[in-house]
Formats: C-alpha cells, structure tokens, sequence
C-alpha cells in the first residue's frame, strides 16, 4: 500500500519533524518515505488506484494512547442515580462502586465494544486500561483482550483490586491480573497489576500486590490523590499517606501509572520522581468530579506525564488540549503551556514503549500505525510549528483514516470490518439490562 500527499509527522530526538510526500507500505511497516516540494496542485487533484491512499495534504500523526480508560464506564450514560452526587466520595458509593458490582460479562463486552469503535474513530490504538467488574471477575479481562485483539487494537489491560467489597473480592481481584498474566499476554496485549485507590486498600491487599509485582517485573496502575479523600482516608486508616505506603511496599517503579495526581506535596513529587513512575492526567474527569486539577507547572519536569480520559471519552487529544487550556487560564505563558504539552507528547511514546517496543515514530522500518487527520494545515507545518498546529488544528478535527500495522481500521471516515448497526444494537441490549439492573439496587 502506498499513502501519498500527506504531511508525515516523524518524531526525532524530542522533536516532530513533518515531512510533505509519500510512504510505501509493506507487511504492515513503513518500508519507504518519499519526500516532495509541497505544492498545491499537488492536492487539488486526487491519484487513485489500486492500493493507493491520496491523503490529500492531511497532517499524518502517530496513533494516539489512552493512558488511563475506564472501559467499564461507558453504559453508565443516563443511569437512574439514587442518593446525592454532592461530594467525589458519594460520587463513587453512588454511581461507580454500584455501576462496577452490576457488570455482567455481557456487559463488559458491550462496553468494550463502544470504547473500541470510539476509540478508533478518534485515532487512539493503544489503550492502558483499568478494569472493575466486581461481581464479573473471573476472565473479564480476557473478554476486553479478544475485543481489542478482534479489532487490531493494542491493549495493556488490569483489573482493579480494592477492599471495599471485601477480602474475597480483593483476592479474586488480585488473582484476575495473575492469571490473565500467566495465560493471555502477547505481543498486542499486555498487563499491568491494578489497585483502586490507597484508601480502599488493605496494608494485605498491597503486600500480597508487592509480591506479584516483583515476582512478574510489573508495573502498576491505581488512582492517586485524585480526591483530598485518599490522602485523609489513607493516613486515618493506615497511619500512612498514598506515597508513602506504595513507596513502603515497593510498588513504585517506571512502569508505572498513577492517575491523577491531583493533590501531592513536595515531600510526594520527591519520592516519585526518585522512584520514576508516571502521572497520567485526566483533566475531563477532574473537571466534571470537582475535584479541582493537578498543578501541572509546578509538578517536577522530570516526572514522566501522561494522558488519560478515566472512561469519560475516546480522545486523550482532547484531554491534552483541556491541560493546554487550563494552563493558559491559570496565565501560564504561551511559551511555558506548549513547552509542557511538547513533554507530554514525546513522555507519552517513551512510556508507549516500555510495553511495546515497536511502538511507531513514523520513521523508516516501523511499524505503519498512523493517523490521517481530515486537518489540511493552512500555513506552514514545520518542527517549530507543529505544536500550534496540533492544539489549534489538528485536535480540532477527527480522523479521516486510522491505520494500525498497515491496516485500515477507519476509512474516508467509515470503520472498516465493524457492522456499527449491529454492535450498537447489542450495545442497547446490555444498556438496558444494566439500566434495570443499576435502579434496582441499592
């Protein structure tokens, strides 16, 4: 297959270098880019043919990576809530600690389903997810892995384990992650070990979690000081803050992923930054939880950060252009927000590639996963440009082609191998089974 008339944005040594012309295509990895004048006319009348993709003078990305999903949350739209939502804690008892004990298998699948289709409309094909399913433990990640492998979409999925429901649930919860680990991962599906929270985690839970991350070398995934509530709850209960206790039981490491990171000290930022995990940011979700935002300037710059939805959408890109915004209305300077969202973007496919290796910086021989975005740049994109472009264009547009490994997932804007008709009406099936289910219970 060969992609022509398109701005490849390669990425260098920490920075992105857009290159007008032509990539070849073969066994799924960019054996050929063929460089050209821009011009025009080059655009304005499109080469067809057999195998030929005319990007029609698009910016062309690397694929975009949801660092913190909920697939879990997605049939939650419209749910008949009881009891008040005034407070981030009754927020969780009444809505996600519920929704989460309702989950059949079946539903687990929809909701994969929807977050897939979502997800490859919005160009994002590598996905680190955080799964709970209380009373659908047992291979639930296993159902989310076969979805995303079915559809070429490349996963490093968890399950969260929690003591709120009980030392069986998070021992069945713990064993989830071990058993998906030891029988599913490959080289598209990868695994992390999943916590809730630290004020819903047994000193137990997390010895028991310290364990399985030494003996599998793994990284974990848990929610950190995204509410004051953890950093109280924790200390109250445990004598010990979030950091501290993960940094006791030696769950720190770079291969991990703390979400939020909303409320930390100094003392907190030193640890982690010694220690060398990553933030993944979720500004959507901090928003609409009122749980205020992470300082993002005043985080240490040699903490890795991330982007993440927590479940509330498909497209990391739209978080990252809401921290750019919360940034500037803060009055951080032009200058300082987009120094910050370029470490974010090159941070992003340095932690991409602690799992996956192959990770693609459309460069030479990598794998061909790329985004066409339906965003034709009206002035000149180059390495200094870029960054204006992509928060003042590019995410402002949706994808016209989403190909992973060579293949189309999405195409002149229709999905490719999905009969949306058909997985929607599934989708509403188990919607309105939860639906019935979630008003029941108390």
């Amino acid at each position: 297959m060969k992609i022509v008339n398109g701005w490849f944005c390669k990425v260098g040594k920490s920075r992105v270098i857009p290159i007008f012309g032509d990539i070849e295509i073969e066994n799924g990895i960019i054996n050929k880019i063929i460089p050209k004048i821009f011009s025009p006319k080059l655009i304005s009348k499109p080469i067809m043919g057999d195998n030929i993709y005319d990007a029609g003078g698009a910016v062309i990305t690397i694929p975009q990576v949801n660092f913190h999903d909920h697939f879990y949350s997605r049939l939650a739209k419209g749910l008949n809530i009881k009891g008040s939502l005034d407070s981030f804690h009754n927020i969780l008892h009444n809505l996600w600690w519920k929704l989460d004990r309702g989950l059949s298998l079946s539903m687990v699948e929809a909701s994969a389903k929807m977050s897939i289709i979502e997800s490859i409309k919005n160009g994002t094909t590598y996905i680190f997810d955080h799964h709970a399913s209380m009373n659908a433990i047992s291979t639930s990640l296993n159902v989310i892995a076969d979805s995303l492998i079915s559809h070429n979409l490349r996963g490093v999925l968890c399950f969260e384990a929690t003591d709120r429901n009980g030392i069986k649930i998070a021992d069945a919860s713990l064993k989830e992650n071990i058993n998906f680990i030891e029988s599913y991962e490959n080289m598209d599906i990868k695994s992390m070990l999943g916590l809730h929270a630290s004020f819903t985690i047994s000193d137990d839970t997390l010895e028991a979690a310290a364990e399985f991350v030494k003996d599998y070398n793994l990284g974990i995934h848990i929610h950190l000081c995204e509410d004051t509530i953890d950093r109280v709850l924790s200390k109250e209960i445990t004598g010990k803050f979030p950091v501290q206790r993960l940094d006791y039981y030696g769950l720190l490491n770079d291969k991990s992923i703390l979400a939020h990171g909303i409320y930390l000290t100094k003392k907190d930022c030193e640890i982690i930054d010694d220690m060398g995990p990553s933030l993944a940011f979720n500004p959507d979700s901090n928003l609409n939880n009122s749980v205020g935002t992470p300082d993002f300037i005043g985080l240490p710059e040699s903490i890795p950060m991330l982007m993440g939805t927590d479940g509330m959408h498909a497209n990391p890109g739209r978080s990252m252009k809401n921290v750019f915004l919360l940034m500037r209305g803060s009055g951080i300077p032009f200058e300082e927000a987009f120094h910050r969202i370029s470490k974010i973007y090159f941070d992003q496919i340095s932690f991409a590639k602690k799992y996956f290796d192959d990770f693609s910086t459309l460069n030479l021989h990598d794998r061909a996963d790329l985004v066409v975005w339906d965003y034709t740049p009206p002035t000149p994109i180059t390495s200094n440009s870029f960054f204006s472009h992509y928060i003042y264009g590019i995410l402002e547009r949706t994808p016209k082609a989403v190909i992973q490994a060579g293949n189309f997932l999405l195409k002149d804007k229709l999905l490719i191998g999905i009969d949306e008709n058909e997985v929607n009406a599934n989708i509403y099936e188990q919607g309105e089974k939860l639906f019935r289910k979630f008003s029941r219970m108390k």
